[in-house]
């Protein structure tokens, strides 16, 4: 029976890396779940969903960057196109931070009458959501953590504080 199950999960590819980068997603999204509860309680665009997704797409992307260069080395082989794949992780930083722009951009709204911009904290959200996935994806799991209390303060302490001034 062990043996079945384990060739089984070894057919469709999983094994410790799989389960490690799925461990990541997993944590990448219940931290951004932290910061998308504050964005949501605020009724703000982006929410408790969408930070939960960027986090964990973040981690999801970054674990995958080591098996792109791995797949590619067995599929190549010894021939001499094998020295020419090279990893260059600035890349994998470069394409989330690209998406995640993309979305926060959707999520800025400028008042025409009064001047006023509204959605650059979600966006600014967004940005450190996906950079707390990336962090996750690496394993850093402690800087993670530090990092999702220190955005959960900026937002729900420091709102607060503004909303008292505001008065």
């Amino acid at each position: 029976m062990l043996q079945a199950n384990t060739d089984f999960l070894r057919a469709i590819g999983a094994g410790a890396a799989q389960i490690n980068i799925i461990l990541a997603v997993i944590v990448a999204m219940g931290l951004g779940a932290v910061i998308g509860y504050d964005r949501e309680a605020a009724d703000k665009p982006a929410g408790l969903r969408t930070h939960m997704l960027v986090a964990g797409a973040a981690a999801l992307f970054v674990g995958l960057g080591t098996f792109i260069v791995q797949i590619y080395q067995q599929i190549l082989g010894a021939s001499p196109m094998a020295e020419t794949v090279r990893s260059d992780p600035i890349r994998v930083f470069e394409a989330i931070i690209t998406g995640i722009s993309f979305l926060g951009a959707g999520t800025i709204i400028r008042h025409r009458g009064n001047e006023r911009i509204e959605g650059i904290t979600t966006a600014a959200s967004l940005l450190m959501t996906a950079a707390i996935g990336a962090t996750v994806g690496l394993r850093q799991w402690f800087l993670a953590v530090v990092l999702t209390v220190l955005v959960f303060i900026v937002l729900r302490v420091l709102g607060k504080v503004k909303a008292s001034m505001a008065r």
